[in-house]
């Protein structure tokens, strides 16, 4: 090897040391975020939290609020308005500044369901776990029919079950496997798995890090592409009103231990051009109604079925439609200083499923957002920049409170033509992981990012190391940001119970919430948002993409996934 080359080597090493160097980190401010947080007492987190009593944190009094008080949250339904207007009450009483709803236009028609009993009446009683899907109507009254196994997954099928289904309650999917669980539901990443996240400085292609899709088509379902599904679906809709069909129940794999995951009904179609068409409110209320039940007693019923022995069930199931379709995102700011025009944001989604109460989706990172305004404010730390919150609606269907913010105040990314405050925002952190502390962050493909991490990350090695992964991180709300050249970052958080019992499900709950994470992730985060608004720069950003074609992807409510 030359000496010329040895030299560039040793610069390259040594240029992410220069920039730590230079980058600017405030121990007294993340002593004072700490303490605010913690309090000053001995025991966790270096010397912080422990004692006789917690901090002044009020991160948990915010997740009883956004949970047990005014949850669950889904978009446009009444609990989601209730819990923003309290979230607004809530912060103008902190003191933050322009704080509103801003709103949005949505194909979501408010729904929420306001009572349900479902049971096996023959050959025997039996209670069944279950929950009405989201956006589907009611029984109107106690309805009583014969279950029959009806897998209707293409149009050839509904020509097998032509004139079989009047007064039926059809099962929609085969019998469950479910394997013995020997795995804890619950863990935190080790050494290794962290250490799995960097594998490369630089992108090489191969699948993303991070959690997977969330919701998707099952392994038993055919290949289709978004406009077959949601042609098909539409049809189906139909197919199960004329053939009058009494309820449809259907159940996940995933959903066992009386845990049961869902999603919501379709409410639009989205057409070639990226319009969408929103289906009639008449629609959704008279088409027959869906349960997602608990795999167990699914299977049970399908297991009679198949032995020929006959079912009835019975359901009582109320729910109440609202045509208001217009949403909200919840915005409230910290006025800046020198650099007041410039911005640097927060947040998380404010929406959620109905199954639970939205605790770690996404209550977790509400209230995690809102924590850091209340500490930030309530320290009256002198930032230069502007901070913004946004807690976005319709996430769950698409990342449509967030993608509609972007549109209107940066990019609409079909055209690509950055507005003035495009310029102006220097970055935004997400949460939406659920309950587990912070682990390091995804740098979404901006390696000019990872110095700046490393000397954050560095003053808060008590709390985290603070892995770096070049990979990219999708299905949350850093993507809007992201897909119009802004910094947009998503941090990597412990899985804990979130893929295996909470995300989407009946158990998505208050005390599946865990304190001691909540408030190591609002000190973090607020540290993060303080030296982004602080800094002589704006955060580096990657190069604006190219114009994106209409159209994208489709809600992942659609079809109750």
């Amino acid at each position: 090897m030359s000496r010329k080359t040895i030299l560039i080597a040793l610069l390259l090493l040594l240029v992410p040391l220069l920039v730590i160097a230079q980058e600017r980190v405030d121990l007294n401010v993340i002593h004072k975020i700490k303490v605010a947080e913690l309090g000053g007492g001995g025991g966790m987190f270096g010397g912080f939290g422990g004692g006789g009593g917690r901090g002044a944190s009020r991160v948990m009094e915010i997740m009883y609020n956004l949970t047990d008080r005014y949850g669950p949250r889904l978009t446009n339904s009444p609990q989601y308005r209730a819990a923003g207007e309290w979230a607004v009450g809530q912060l103008k009483e902190w003191g933050l500044g322009n704080v509103h709803l801003e709103k949005w236009s949505s194909d979501m028609p408010g729904w929420q369901c306001t009572y349900y009993a479902g049971s096996m009446v023959e050959p025997t009683y039996q209670a069944l776990i279950g929950v009405p899907v989201a956006w589907t109507g009611g029984t109107n009254g106690a309805v009583t029919g014969d279950a029959i196994l009806a897998q209707i997954q293409t149009p050839a099928d509904m020509d097998k079950f032509h004139g079989k289904l009047k007064g039926k309650i059809i099962l929609t999917v085969a019998p469950l496997e479910l394997p013995f669980p020997t795995t804890p539901l619950a863990r935190r990443y080790t050494d290794a798995e962290l250490v799995d996240l960097v594998p490369e400085i630089l992108p090489t292609g191969g699948g993303r890090g991070g959690r997977g899709g969330r919701g998707g088509v099952a392994a038993n379902q055919p290949q289709m592409t978004m406009e077959e599904r949601q042609a098909f679906q539409s049809r189906m809709r139909t197919f199960m009103k004329d053939e009058g069909v009494l309820l449809a129940v259907t159940a996940t794999a995933r959903g066992e231990s009386g845990t049961l995951f869902g999603g919501g009904a379709q409410t639009s179609t989205r057409n070639p051009d990226g319009t969408t068409t929103r289906v009639p409110l008449e629609t959704l209320q008279s088409s027959p109604p869906q349960v997602s039940l608990t795999a167990e007693h699914y299977n049970r019923i399908a297991r009679l079925l198949e032995h020929n022995v006959p079912v009835k069930l019975q359901f009582d199931i109320k729910t109440q439609f609202d045509p208001n379709t217009d949403s909200f995102n919840v915005v409230a700011e910290i006025p800046g200083n020198a650099k007041k025009d410039e911005v640097v944001m927060v947040g998380g989604h404010f929406d959620s499923w109905h199954y639970g109460t939205g605790a770690t989706d996404n209550g977790a990172g509400s209230a995690v957002s809102m924590e850091v305004m209340r500490i930030l404010k309530t320290l009256n730390l002198k930032m230069d920049r502007t901070v913004r919150m946004g807690l976005w609606g319709g996430e769950e269907e698409g990342l449509l409170g967030s993608r509609a913010y972007v549109k209107e105040h940066f990019a609409d990314p079909a055209v690509m033509k950055p507005t003035a405050e495009h310029d102006h925002l220097s970055g935004y952190f997400n949460i939406d992981n659920g309950t587990g502390r912070i682990r390091g962050v995804y740098l979404q493909g901006n390696e000019m990012m990872r110095p700046i991490f490393e000397a954050w990350f560095a003053a808060l090695k008590d709390m985290t190391n603070g892995v770096i992964t070049i990979r990219n991180t999708g299905g949350t709300d850093h993507q809007s940001f992201d897909a119009v050249g802004l910094p947009g970052f998503q941090l990597i958080q412990d899985p804990m119970d979130y893929d295996t019992r909470t995300h989407h499900s009946n158990m998505d709950v208050y005390d599946r919430i865990q304190q001691a994470d909540m408030e190591q992730m609002a000190v973090i985060e607020a540290a993060f948002v303080y030296h982004a608004a602080t800094r002589p720069d704006k955060l580096p950003r990657k190069e604006l993409p190219a114009p994106q074609p209409a159209g994208g992807r489709g809600g992942r409510g659609a079809g109750g996934n």
